[in-house]
């Protein structure tokens, strides 16, 4: 095997603020750890949290690197101590803690998954971060059925676009929420039962409308603050809603009558500071239900735009305009 480069150009946050703040660095090529794989990148996903981040609004968790990132393709180039999972030379997808925005990047083993043949890079780098919360939300937290309804805001975000699929795959009705009369029809081209403009209906209306009354068995929700308790109004007795983000704001004022009247159950979890093992689990899982559907391309992430590496802050004015309808990557 030749010898592994020394350095790097990575995509760094040079102080808290706008898309210009990202700017590319070289950096030391890290060394694996333990259980860990030194991966090549490809492409990384682009997602919210990324924003945050370079906005200060997000610090990474201890341990973590602070260039931003949390998914990845590509190929695996070196093994830290004891991992056996991989092999050199070997495709694959990975949720990472941070630092994928750089040519190369550390995963634990394993939080990678295969690539299927027929995955192109950008794709598979598309992947791993909705793809992980989607899963672990909607159908652990959420426990959704097949022959249940599920309600998305966000419907053409790189999670609504993957919830509309997953829902469908297994074989639920998804009611969309999206921002434009463009968004809701992408969303029903990708298989929305029902599609909401949240700018000129009331969600909780259509949703009520779309189940003859009866509400929406599962609830994933981006946005907080007043959506809260009108995610409440629009839930099925014993609804649950999963509470993934703050788009709006973490606090509402709420009547929590409804929880106990309609027995709803409301959760909620965050991604990036779980611990190495709960990440295993979900990757275990996702690779046993998920992966057959993405291999058969059943199931496939909506790419919206790609940009090199080095123009990253280009990324994020894109996913700051909100115009995007599934995934933006970043391509090494």
């Amino acid at each position: 095997m030749s010898k592994l480069p020394s350095r790097m150009t990575a995509i760094a946050i040079s102080k808290p603020g706008g898309p210009e703040v990202l700017v590319p660095e070289e950096r030391a090529v890290p060394t694996p750890g333990e259980g860990e794989i030194l991966v090549k990148v490809a492409a990384a996903g682009v997602n919210r949290p990324d924003v945050m981040q370079r906005q200060g609004l997000y610090p990474p968790p201890k341990g973590a690197p602070d260039i931003p990132g949390l998914e990845i393709a590509g190929e695996v180039i070196a093994l830290g101590q004891g991992a056996k999972r991989w092999k050199l030379g070997e495709r694959v997808m990975a949720l990472v803690i941070g630092g994928g925005y750089a040519e190369y990047c550390l995963a634990h083993e394993t939080h990678a998954l295969s690539v299927p043949e027929k995955l192109s890079n950008v794709e598979a780098g598309a992947i791993p971060e909705t793809f992980f919360t989607v899963w672990h939300n909607v159908f652990e937290r959420g426990a959704l059925k097949s022959g249940e309804t599920l309600l998305v805001h966000g419907g053409t975000s790189g999670i609504g676009t993957t919830a509309i699929q997953l829902a469908k795959a297994f074989g639920a009705r998804i009611i969309v929420t999206a921002g434009s009369a463009e968004k809701c029809e992408a969303a029903r081209r990708l298989g929305a039962d029902a599609a909401v403009n949240y700018k000129t209906e009331d969600f909780v209306a259509a949703a009520k409308a779309a189940t003859a009354g009866k509400g929406v068995e599962v609830i994933l929700d981006m946005v907080g603050g007043d959506y809260i308790e009108r995610n409440y109004e629009a839930a099925a007795p014993e609804g649950r809603i999963v509470q993934i983000a703050f788009q709006g704001s973490p606090k509402a004022t709420v009547d929590f009558r409804r929880i106990m009247l309609k027995r709803l159950h409301h959760t909620g979890s965050t991604l990036r500071s779980r611990t190495v093992a709960d990440k295993g689990a979900i990757a275990a899982a996702i690779e046993k239900n998920v992966l057959p559907l993405i291999a058969a391309g059943r199931v496939k992430p909506v790419i919206d735009s790609t940009f090199p590496l080095r123009e990253a802050a280009a990324a994020h004015a894109r996913m700051e305009t909100s115009a995007h309808i599934g995934k933006i990557v970043l391509t090494v």
